[in-house]
């Protein structure tokens, strides 16, 4: 066998947190306890395993030792309680949803549509890429399918029919796109709840730490002016900044329309696949309403996660999606593995008390600091940490509890605003780097965004788009109330 390093590292993590002696006001049970949740995170960042087999070889470790339930039969229902956590299953059936984009040929009709309508110039182009990522997102909750699986696809073919390739020639319009294409789905997997399977998980963390929940619509609704902003100044901005040579591209609409010509009329699988879709958001938006009465339903709320469930038999009745598709989607099951045992060791941390413990300790510093400046403090260190991160997931587990605990540990500080602040900061954050989220790696492997330029833009997109967390959705949030 190979001999790989990262495979070595989480154990080295947890044998010297292990054998490091107790910190004053833990006990060792909870030491010890916090010394595999960290070797599960290092197991994450450096993918030493497939990231379920990493969340479920430390579950059943923990359950095992009996760190947080000391008697057998409790120990098991507490490591199998995330199975039953409503968000874990939105976030596999939300993928499902992505299977129905893929089958029907939609995901593709949508975004070549909006290419031949707005592609004749090249800053329409941009817009027209960012467009098709934001009416996917919704129903798409993995950026790297949407973003990597379907947008990349078809934007990769723009910049030949230029002669725009990798290297010299990327200038012309390839630079432009690529980065255009990847600045925008950062934007949607933070405009939409649904979005970015990691802002479902964040949201179940945020609730067992501190108490704070929201659902589908209020997300929108906190994030919506500045969503709404990036979307329509990104595309220029991106413009102004990567200069491409070609400011027309008629050849792009002429594709465009070949592409369509060849998929033929919109074909039944893709009615109802937009129409099951629609009635997905449509009952996300209103069915926590409870003044709103939904007809067909038993009550006038519906759960989310039912919502999914519903649209997936509807999906499967009606032929869009076979369930052996289902069975074959390993990227839905290995988020399923993936973030129940996250979860579940994360809101073992509260259980233990260690969060507790977190808040106690680190909030002091910041005790006598005006509690606006410590919102502030605390959500650019959850945001700019992220250069130290190569997957948003791992991160929300790693650094929200403890930035969360330190924040309800300050008097005076708006508990909910900071919780939202760092969730819209999860899609966000993605810009920052060439490994920052999942379909980061795909637009720098391009060849098209330099290294240099790539880590450049990163960061200059992520001053901007930190700015107008704090700039925009701060005071929005305090508007709101």
């Amino acid at each position: 066998m190979k001999f790989r390093w990262q495979a070595i590292a989480p154990l080295l993590v947890w044998l010297v947190l292990f054998l490091v002696p107790t910190p004053g006001g833990l006990n060792p049970n909870q030491w010890h306890y916090f010394a595999v949740f960290a070797a599960v995170i290092a197991g994450l960042i450096l993918e030493s395993k497939p990231v379920g087999a990493v969340g479920l070889i430390g579950l059943t470790f923990a359950a095992v030792m009996g760190y947080v339930e000391s008697d057998p039969a409790k120990s098991l229902r507490w490591a199998l309680s995330g199975f039953s956590e409503p968000t874990v299953w939105l976030i596999v059936g939300a993928f499902v949803f992505s299977i129905g984009y893929r089958k029907s040929g939609l995901g593709n009709r949508i975004a070549l549509l909006l290419v031949r309508l707005l592609g004749r110039r090249t800053l329409g182009l941009g817009y027209a890429v960012t467009l098709a990522d934001t009416l996917l997102a919704p129903a798409t909750p993995s950026n790297t399918a949407r973003s990597g699986g379907t947008i990349f696809p078809i934007v990769s073919q723009i910049p030949r029919i230029y002669g725009s390739q990798p290297g010299p020639t990327a200038g012309r319009i390839g630079t432009y796109v690529m980065w255009t294409a990847f600045a925008a789905t950062s934007i949607t997997s933070s405009l939409f709840l649904s979005a970015l399977a990691p802002n479902a998980a964040a949201l179940v963390i945020a609730k067992k730490t501190v108490g704070i929940d929201v659902n589908w619509s209020q997300w929108l609704l906190g994030i919506f002016p500045l969503g709404l902003l990036l979307i329509l100044l990104v595309p220029w901005l991106a413009y102004k900044i990567c200069r491409p040579e070609v400011k027309e591209s008629p050849e792009t609409v002429a594709w465009a329309a070949g592409e369509l010509q060849k998929m033929g009329p919109i074909s039944r699988s893709e009615w109802i696949m937009l129409g099951l879709v629609i009635l997905a958001m449509f009952l996300w938006i209103t069915g926590s309403n409870p003044n709103i009465s939904l007809p067909f339903f038993g009550s006038n709320f519906i759960n989310p996660t039912l919502v999914v469930f519903v649209v997936i038999c509807l999906l499967i009745v009606t032929g869009v999606i076979d369930f052996s598709d289902i069975l074959a989607e390993k990227a839905a099951w290995e988020v399923f593995f993936y973030f129940t045992s996250l979860l579940t060791l994360a809101s073992g941390l509260n259980d233990i008390g260690f969060i507790k413990w977190i808040a106690e300790s680190f909030a002091k510093p910041l005790l006598g600091v005006e509690p606006q400046t410590a919102m502030v403090l605390l959500a650019a260190l959850f945001f700019w940490i992220h250069y130290f991160f190569s997957s948003i997931t791992s991160h929300a587990a790693a650094v929200l509890p403890v930035v969360l605990a330190v924040g309800s540990g300050i008097p005076g500080l708006d508990q909910r605003t900071l919780t939202l602040l760092c969730l819209y900061s999860l899609g966000l954050m993605g810009v920052i780097s060439p490994f920052a989220t999942g379909p980061a790696p795909m637009f720098f492997g391009s060849g098209y965004i330099g290294k240099g330029q790539f880590w450049r833009l990163g960061l200059i997109f992520g001053l901007i788009y930190f700015a107008g967390l704090l700039l925009v959705v701060l005071p929005w949030l305090k508007f709101l109330g």
